[in-house]
């Protein structure tokens, strides 16, 4: 069979045979249909994840699309190395297969799970959203905080705030449930104003970011306050990514004036937690109630298009 094979850590994988994977016990065969290419992919195939292969080759790619022997067409995940979802069959365990409704396109089914059970993790289960609180996504643009801003609203978020570079992906970020946008590439003098008011006095319920960096450290500016209050209510900052770079300053005045927790994403839910956030992130994109971008693009050009950044939030998709 093809598939996407990595012969050596930082190296793009080629397009190329690889033996047919063999079932083993509550494990499934899937007749692969359609695979995300994500960041995550990229970063264990470069080595730089803690989960990076230490044998090689390998076949990428840890989710995707496909049919079981049956006919059934499911999204999967976890699949047992050396095998990957970017290749024309692979082996994953029967637990990791999620029955697709008939409504969503393969593509959609491929590219959406994954960022889209994050975000949603992100909102209910780490930062706790409440209805009618107000919700900041630092790096809205992307795919998973374009996915964490609609989201945000069909949990009834009373007001949502997108930030992000990109200025046509945050306009259309409108459509998707936003209340207002903030461009990120400002001056920061300008940036804290915007953070600031749109903070308000109530200040912001929830920060979900995936940016981290210098935007997160004028946010920080822009919430500190500047004397002795009351606290009217805490924020929560689910750190999610780091784009815009790995590292902060953090100066302590920051928590001795304000309410704030910060909080990470360490940590897997119960599986009967990652289950229900799968059928309804599932549930929502069947009904058209989230929608996410996609570009398909053929397995047997997985070479030119691995180093491929995404582009105003579309998420590239192989198609064996």
């Amino acid at each position: 069979m093809k598939a996407a094979v990595l012969h050596e850590l930082g190296k793009p994988p080629r397009f190329e045979d690889f033996p047919e994977p063999s079932r083993g016990r509550e494990e499934a065969i899937v007749q692969v249909r359609a695979a995300s290419l994500k960041a995550v992919d990229q970063q264990l195939a470069a080595g730089t994840h803690f989960a990076s292969p230490r044998e090689l080759p390998v076949i990428c790619g840890t989710d995707g699309v496909g049919n079981l022997p049956d006919g059934t067409r499911v999204f999967f995940g976890g699949p047992r190395r050396p095998y990957g979802a970017m290749a024309q069959r692979t082996v994953v365990p029967a637990a990791f297969c999620f029955p697709v409704p008939a409504a969503l396109d393969d593509a959609t089914a491929a590219a959406l799970p994954n960022p889209g059970v994050s975000a949603l993790l992100s909102l209910s289960h780490r930062a706790k959203l409440a209805k009618g609180e107000k919700v900041l996504i630092l790096g809205a643009t992307g795919v998973t905080g374009k996915l964490a801003a609609q989201i945000a609203k069909r949990l009834g978020a009373g007001r949502v705030i997108a930030s992000g570079r990109n200025p046509q992906a945050l306009e259309k970020l409108r459509d998707f449930g936003a209340d207002s946008t903030i461009q990120l590439n400002q001056p920061d003098d300008g940036l804290k104003r915007a953070f600031a008011q749109e903070a308000g006095e109530a200040g912001f319920d929830v920060v979900i970011d995936y940016v981290w960096g210098r935007p997160t450290e004028v946010l920080l500016s822009a919430i500190t306050r500047p004397e002795f209050a009351v606290a009217s209510s805490e924020t929560r900052l689910v750190q999610v990514g780091e784009s815009a770079g790995p590292t902060i300053a953090f100066p302590a005045a920051v928590l001795r004036s304000t309410a704030l927790t910060i909080l990470g994403t360490a940590g897997i839910p119960s599986p009967d937690v990652l289950v229900a956030a799968m059928h309804q992130v599932l549930d929502w994109a069947a009904k058209g109630a989230l929608q996410i971008e996609t570009e398909a693009v053929p397995l047997a050009e997985i070479e030119q298009v691995w180093q491929r950044p995404e582009t105003a939030g579309r998420r590239l998709v192989v198609i064996p």
